[in-house]
């Protein structure tokens, strides 16, 4: 059958020759209308005619970006030198003004050339234009189907197109490598000058690039090049276009380059310009727009003045604090040099930036160049690892530019508007043709201590006062059975002396932060941050969350932040306003979102002024005489393990902004303590930006907060006279004493029972435990309940018996499923105790709630919520023990939770950190590579305490212990030569878990010289 069929079809040829030709090209015909509908049409050619790129503008109507095709500046055709078109012509299509859009004998020539093996180019300069045009219609795969179609819409060009258009289109619309579209950018970025004034020499270098730009590239390939600029000269030459005398005169003539790389995005704000362009072709799509042909106006609500201060102050200052790090990193001794960023400066040339660091982690380098581009395609081309990685060290300039890229400090930075969520700043790094990653919105990172508000405001809206105290000391919570956490301070051992909430936010304590997480709850802190702002990052509702160990972006951060200044009500960011075409017809218009209640006001007014103090006595008290400012101000600083992020966000009741500093890859940090934080680096760039901005009026510096200042109103009524007769008589105020607790009485260290809340009870606290004053035989608890309210304890709340045996809770517990029978305000993964208190005898005290007295109790000392609810029987002036609890006590407590004797004297050599838990920037210790393990040395006090808070959730403490802090460092690196702190002013911290050695000293863990002080910043840390 096939040998028939065969035979059939040549049998047909042979009887019919000429109608057999004839049925090729009559089938190339119908092949070619068939692909007629697949080419451009003649609409969209002549809407490319009037092709008009989209802009964004400002607030205040300036040009922000503009989204082209490609980086290009469109130039008429008689703004072009002559010298150009009479090369282009002369080598790529001499007949152009003569064809229709093909060149028939052109074609045939290359048919034929072809087909003898000699590949050779037969297309026009307007088929080259359809191909460059219409890339995804068109393709540049070698067929005939791309030929065809390429011939089709050189046809339809001719038909809409002038020849001098088709000329002046083409070279604005090729490549010459380096990002550099169309021959203006060309002239800039090759001989910096413009298209018009380019010359013979000049014009043959860039057009016989166009035969194959990489290969003829004069920076990469200048003999080459070369070679091919005399060549083009030879073909103007050839067509009349050169005098030969001139020809031989140019031949000889070097290549002559004034190379410089044209910014890819030369926009005010490139970083946003981004974000924009990804949401602007979405909605274009979905409204059947181009966003690089139709000219759409995107007006927006940034300030281009804020904008232009802004960039200029992450530059300034990340310049300035680039500078401390090459300094610093550049010999093994901490080269420290004060507090003003100028002293390295002017230093800087006299060190080899970061060379101490760089030879002390040959692995991490090695890494580096592992990762790099280089190192790939070495071994695509079959080098072995070795070889490749040692051919690289061996590359000087390589080598170079890794270091550079690899210790560039990084910033961003976001301002707001906190009433109306309208964007006014967006600065995504220190520099956009060095760094294209946006840490606004692209980088999570870690916040510090930046995230503590969440767990004050979520405090405070369960009805907690800033003036309630916590004891300053050592904090462990258990996770499960063998790891336990403990978070540290940097500036020292624990005081043990009580601390007020207000204080402890401003002062960054992470001790306080830690007691308080334990009475309002990890789920309760992750819910009251999603509800403010923190909405597109996962947040790990663990412990130490407290301390910002969930990385988060700058833009969830300072959106959170701008709830706080709103009062609680949480407002989407926005950006764009609306969208508009080229006659500047609106097309859509977009409002600001509608407030959504996150925090209770109260509770936002009260953690506001809280916050205030950040700025006027805190981790942040040298903003204000930096910078001059003399405003409203409130805010928080932040800083992460070994110093990896500093952050900081100031609120002004007109703007909230906000600044994240840090290096790209984690494992390279600013190497001191003190320039490590986000009080000594973020802060610079916040305090810059908000000085100018004050300067130029455009925020109002006697603006105020509608939060009232509560800090005075929570004295004592004589302290407030006495302020006011110092004031007026300018008699200098004598320096706060810290209330002193009274040494605690021994105490009983036998293991204690838990037992349900009974109805009533017979407290007899043996008298060798507890040395109080002997009470009755037995105090029987009365039947009503007394009209007076006082303390309550909640139905569930266990109760520790001494006489009875120990009851060992079950391990593991699941950390994200609480127990229905635990308290509602304890930790998933923790076990709360109660201990019994000896009877109190008198008459009640009336309570103190609202007192101004300091509370000396551990936990803290709030009258209970009215929704509170005592036991059955029981005064409500009188606790569940028969104790008075409406009063302090002398002895004073502390707040922890209850151990068996043999686990206090444990071995606390080896442990186990918190998955995920990286805590605030510590002072100095040694750590294995990739191992997170801290050491310490112990100095637990054997003395042991009970809590006698009146709260029914507080947690008993039998046994603390002084962990101060200590920080490790990668690869192994010791890294004692970091600069302290004074106490009670930095805000970064540091965490343990038990079963490791301790130290008194905060740089414990290294044999190295001893620290070199602090330097201060105005007054501040």
């Amino acid at each position: 059958m096939d040998n028939a069929g065969s035979g059939g079809v040549w049998g047909a040829v042979r009887r019919h020759p000429w109608r057999a030709l004839m049925a090729i090209p009559l089938a190339l015909v119908v092949y070619t209308i068939a692909l007629i509908p697949f080419t451009p049409s003649i609409g969209d050619i002549k809407k490319a005619k009037q092709e008009q790129p989209s802009v964004v503008l400002s607030a205040d109507g300036k040009e922000l970006a503009v989204f082209k095709r490609a980086n290009r500046d469109w130039v008429k055709l008689s703004d072009i030198s002559p010298k150009v078109t009479a090369a282009l012509l002369a080598t790529e299509d001499k007949r152009f003004y003569e064809h229709h859009g093909i060149d028939v004998a052109r074609t045939a020539k290359a048919v034929v050339n072809t087909l003898k093996g000699d590949v050779e180019g037969g297309s026009t300069l307007t088929q080259q234009l359809a191909r460059n045009l219409y890339p995804e219609d068109i393709g540049r795969e070698q067929t005939i189907t791309r030929k065809i179609k390429e011939a089709i819409t050189a046809l339809k060009i001719e038909a809409v197109y002038s020849k001098d258009e088709i000329l002046e289109t083409y070279l604005n619309s090729v490549s010459f490598l380096y990002n550099a579209w169309g021959i203006e950018m060309a002239a800039r970025t090759y001989f910096d000058k413009s298209a018009k004034d380019l010359n013979e020499l000049e014009a043959a270098t860039l057009i016989g690039m166009l035969k194959g730009t990489a290969y003829y590239n004069p920076v990469m390939n200048p003999e080459r090049a070369l070679q091919r600029r005399n060549t083009v000269l030879a073909m103007m030459v050839k067509e009349g276009k050169l005098d030969e005398a001139r020809y031989e005169r140019l031949k000889t003539q070097p290549m002559k380059l004034d190379f410089e790389r044209v910014p890819e995005l030369d926009n005010a704000a490139p970083h946003l310009a981004r974000y924009l362009r990804q949401w602007l072709v979405e909605w274009a799509d979905q409204h059947d727009y181009n966003i690089y042909a139709d000219g759409l106006v995107v007006r927006t609500t940034i300030d281009s003045r804020l904008q232009q201060m802004a960039t200029k102050a992450v530059e300034r200052q990340t310049a300035a604090l680039q500078a401390v790090a090459d300094v610093e990193w550049s010999r093994s001794s901490l080269v420290a040099l004060g507090s003003d960023p100028k002293n390295y400066a002017a230093a800087h040339g006299k060190y080899a930036s970061f060379e101490y660091f760089w030879n002390s982690n040959p692995k991490l380098v090695t890494a580096w160049i592992k990762d790099s581009e280089e190192y790939k395609a070495a071994r695509e081309q079959g080098q072995s690892e070795e070889q490749a990685i040692k051919d690289l060290r061996a590359n000087a300039e390589f080598m170079r530019a890794l270091r550079k890229e690899k210790t560039m400090l990084q910033a961003g930075f976001l301002a707001l508007d906190p009433q109306t969520g309208a964007v006014k700043a967006w600065v995504g790094s220190r520099d956009w043709e060095h760094d294209k990653f946006d840490h606004v919105y692209q980088a999570r990172r870690q916040a510090g201590s930046t995230f503590k508000p969440f767990v004050y405001g979520a405090a405070f809206e369960m009805g907690h006062q800033p003036n309630e105290t916590l004891l300053d000391q050592s904090v462990e919570i258990q996770i499960d059975r063998n790891k336990f956490w403990g978070p540290g301070d940097v500036d020292g051992a624990p005081t043990g002396q009580p601390m007020t909430l207000r204080d402890g936010l401003a002062r960054s304590k992470n001790t306080i932060t830690a007691q308080l997480m334990q009475q309002v709850g990890p789920s309760r802190v992750a819910s009251l941050a999603r509800a403010m702002g923190v909405r597109q990052s996962k947040l790990d509702e663990v412990p130490s969350l407290a301390l910002g160990t969930s990385p988060v972006t700058l833009k969830e951060m300072v959106t959170a932040f701008g709830t706080i200044a709103n009062g609680g009500s949480y407002i989407e960011p926005q950006i764009v306003t609306a969208v508009e075409d080229r006659q500047h017809n609106v097309l859509e218009s977009f409002a600001p979102s509608s407030p959504e209640p996150a925090l209770q006001n109260q509770a936002a007014q009260t953690l506001l002024d809280v916050m205030r103090g950040v700025i006027d006595y805190g981790t942040a008290a040298g903003l204000r005489t930096r910078f001059d400012l003399r405003g409203d101000l409130a805010g928080k600083t932040g800083t992460t393990q070994d110093n990896t992020d500093g952050w900081f966000i100031l609120m002004h009741p007109q703007l909230v902004a906000g600044a994240w500093v840090g290096f790209n890859d984690a494992r390279v940090t600013m190497r001191s303590s003190y320039w490590g934080q986000g009080g000594h680096n973020a802060l610079l760039v916040v305090g810059d930006m908000v000085q100018q901005a004050e300067k130029a009026g455009l925020i109002d510096g006697k603006a105020a907060f509608a939060a009232p200042r509560m800090k005075d109103q929570e004295k004592p009524l004589l302290d407030r006279m006495g302020d006011w007769w110092n004031s007026v008589f300018n008699i200098p105020a004598e320096p706060e004493q810290e209330p002193e607790v009274a040494a605690l009485p021994p105490v009983n260290l036998e293991p204690p029972v838990l037992e349900p809340p009974p109805q009533s009870v017979t407290a007899v606290p043996p008298p060798e435990a507890l040395p109080f004053p002997a009470p009755a035989p037995e105090l029987a608890l009365p039947s009503e309940p007394a009209s007076t309210p006082g303390p309550a304890v909640s139905p569930d709340a266990p109760v520790i018996v001494d006489n009875r045996p120990q009851r060992i809770p079950s391990f593991p517990r699941p950390l994200e499923q609480p127990a229905p029978a635990r308290p509602a305000e304890t930790i998933p993964g923790t076990q709360v105790y109660r201990t019994p208190e000896p009877p109190r005898y008198g008459p009640p005290e009336p309570p103190r709630y609202g007192s101004t007295e300091p509370d000396l109790s551990a936990g803290v000392g709030r009258e209970p919520a009215e929704s509170a609810r005592t036991l059955p029987g029981v005064d409500a002036g009188t606790n569940a023990m028969g104790n008075r609890g409406d009063r302090p006590r002398a002895g004073g407590s502390a707040t922890g939770r209850t151990r068996d004797p043999a686990a206090i004297l444990e071995d606390r050599s080896v442990g186990v950190r918190e998955p995920g838990a990286n805590f605030e920037d510590r002072s100095s210790s040694t750590r294995a590579p990739s191992s997170n393990v801290e050491r310490r040395s112990s100095t637990g006090n054997p003395a042991a305490s009970f809590d006698s808070s009146t709260r029914p959730d507080d947690t008993a403490t039998l046994g603390g212990s002084s962990r101060p802090d200590t920080t490790a460092t990668l690869g192994g690196r010791s890294r004692p030569d970091t600069l302290a702190t004074s106490p009670g002013s930095s805000d970064s911290g540091s965490a343990s878990l038990r079963g490791f050695e301790s130290s008194a000293s905060g740089n414990s863990g290294s044999s190295d010289p001893a620290p070199v002080a602090a330097p201060i910043i105005d007054g501040a840390p």
